[in-house]
């Protein structure tokens, strides 16, 4: 039962990760998931910002990197 507690929270967190709307800078609206890897690449260098905004930029690091971009573009909402 806590394995698929576990599975539907890390899709949920998934989810809105790609959802999500970058909050400031260059690329402030656009969502996560949309942002180029070489952005992503720089954030990793330098670190990620702390909190779920960190952890959710180092999914979405980890996505591109892994090249799961367009697997995961259908999940986008409008």
């Amino acid at each position: 039962m806590l394995f698929n507690k576990v599975m539907i929270s890390d899709q949920a967190f998934l989810l809105e990760a790609i959802n999500t709307e970058m909050p400031f800078g260059k690329y402030a609206g656009r969502k996560l998931l949309q942002l180029p890897e070489p952005y992503l690449v720089w954030f990793h260098q330098k670190g990620f910002p702390e909190g779920k905004l960190g952890q959710q930029l180092a999914l979405m690091y980890e996505v591109k990197l892994n090249g799961l971009e367009q697997v995961l573009k259908p999940l986008l909402q409008a």
